[in-house]
């Protein structure tokens, strides 16, 4: 919503550069918001800050076309977006600020310039004349276009220190051993995978689009310089519900009921109740350079639980996220599902993909232990996971009429940024490093001369390595790219 204001709001100023004491006075505002925010503790760790211009935060997908020539049309639209990405991001912060610092945020943004009283709206304001100050000099353009990029989410002392090049050799085999055995559960038919507890289902809310709408809709959503698919309001609601999986969740305990996050009496997140939500994000990959659509589902549990006493991968709180890549026409292309620690990374290609041939390496690549037909659109997906550990099992179509379970509700993911206090206030569930407090695993003891900060820990979206050996991230907009080519089939 906060990005959605944000992009109205661009839409409607006029497009004026910012004058030399302008500039000045907003630089002093930025400066000062940033100083509030990271004496609370409360930056947010989702999007990346662009190094020399304040008002901007840019994630992998935009990253990926500063290195291209783009029309002035194409660079205001990409601009646009990361501007609205920054104002989108100072919002949750401020709101995470608490109110009785913005009002002392307040009163300094007063002495700098009484047009910039109030922080959210001087932030708006201010981020506005940056950017047509960015648009309107050459050297600025050149400037933004060096520095809009995305550090990865690898520590590379730790492999340093680590001795990755040696240590990297055992995780390896471990990581082949554990997809023999992914192999092995996806070679048993679905009546024969175990069942520990009962099996319960959780369906999405209802949603119908034929092929021929699909289409239309993300042509008209396309309809921007740079062509990318942005879907709003009900456009989105429809096709978030249209791709919308079904969890068959193995309930052997409270770890295995799922429910809406948050924060009660405790220092950690925690699961508020057992009412079923699944936090959903659009973002973005690209293909031979084309703009593609994702729609994304995260589903969260109170814990995992201790198998053994031995058990480094135990902790509290897990969650499952599954993605769709749609291709150009609306069907979808490719699956792939992780663990919200940004582990279990599976591909699950339809038949249109094909694998691309990949180098004899010890890196983790494009693990698919199972393929899936062609989508139409009256079939579901859906996942069936394990009890404890979360595995996603199997993948298989339904019809979507054939509704029979529970019904959970949507929450946008970006919700998790910000949310309510018990007593009053709001915090992040997140740490501004992206990791979700208290999830931490005794793995981390284990497994950092891998590079991976606080392995086996839930992050935020953004934050994903998938990889302990090589580096890989979820967001990356080439990875689809990397691992499959696309037909018509």
């Amino acid at each position: 919503m906060l990005a959605l204001l944000a992009v109205v709001f661009l839409a409607g100023c006029a497009a004026v550069p910012a004058s030399r004491d302008d500039r000045a006075a907003c630089t002093e505002v930025f400066r000062r918001v940033d100083e509030a925010v990271s004496r609370a503790q409360v930056a947010d760790g989702m999007l990346a800050r662009v190094a020399d211009f304040p008002h901007l935060r840019v994630n992998r997908f935009l990253a990926s076309y500063s290195p291209e020539d783009l029309t002035d049309e194409q660079f205001a639209e990409w601009l646009n977006r990361m501007t609205a990405a920054g104002i989108d991001s100072y919002g949750v912060e401020l709101a995470n600020l608490g109110a009785d610092r913005a009002e002392e945020l307040a009163h300094e943004l007063w002495g700098i310039d009484a047009r910039y009283a109030w922080p959210q709206p001087a932030i708006a304001e201010c981020a506005e004349r940056l950017a047509a100050w960015d648009r309107a000099d050459p050297e600025r353009r050149a400037a933004l276009r060096k520095a809009a990029s995305v550090p990865d989410d690898y520590v590379t002392w730790q492999r340093i220190v680590g001795l990755y090049w040696i240590t990297r050799v055992p995780f390896a085999a471990g990581i082949r051993r554990w997809e023999d055995e992914m192999r092995a559960v996806y070679a048993q038919s679905l009546d024969a995978l175990p069942v520990k507890g009962r099996l319960q289902t959780y369906v999405p809310p209802e949603g119908w689009l034929t092929r021929e709408q699909i289409t239309a809709l993300l042509a008209r959503a396309s309809a921007n310089a740079l062509g990318i698919p942005d879907p709003r309001r009900d456009d989105l609601e429809l096709l978030f519900r249209v791709f919308a999986p079904e969890f068959v969740v193995d309930i052997a305990g409270d770890a295995d009921e799922p429910g809406e996050l948050g924060w009660g009496r405790s220092d950690t997140p925690e699961i508020l109740s057992r009412r079923p939500v699944v936090y959903r994000r659009m973002s973005h990959a690209r293909y031979a350079g084309q703009p593609l659509l994702q729609l994304n589902y995260s589903i969260w549990f109170p814990a995992r639980p201790k198998a053994s006493e031995r058990d480094l991968l135990a902790g509290k709180l897990d969650g499952v996220l599954w993605r769709v890549t749609l291709g150009p026409d609306g069907a979808p292309w490719v699956y792939d599902s992780i663990h919200l620690c940004g582990c279990y990374h599976l591909f699950f290609p339809t038949v249109r993909a094909a694998p691309r041939a990949q180098q004899d390496t010890l890196d983790e690549t494009g693990f698919a232990p199972q393929t899936l037909p062609r989508f139409e659109p009256d079939m579901r997906v859906v996942l069936r996971l394990a009890s404890g550990t979360h595995y996603l099992e199997r993948a298989t179509y339904a019809k979507a009429q054939a509704r029979s379970g529970i019904e959970y509700a949507f929450a946008e993911d970006d919700t998790l940024r910000s949310r309510p206090l018990p007593d009053g206030g709001r915090r992040s569930v997140f740490r501004s490093d992206g990791i979700v407090p208290g999830s931490e695993r005794d793995e981390r003891y284990w497994y950092w001369p891998m590079g991976v900060p606080e392995p086996g820990a839930m992050r935020q979206w953004g934050r994903h390595a998938t990889a302990f050996v090589g580096r890989r991230h979820f967001d990356d907009p080439g990875l689809i790219e990397r691992y499959f080519e696309f037909g018509d089939r």
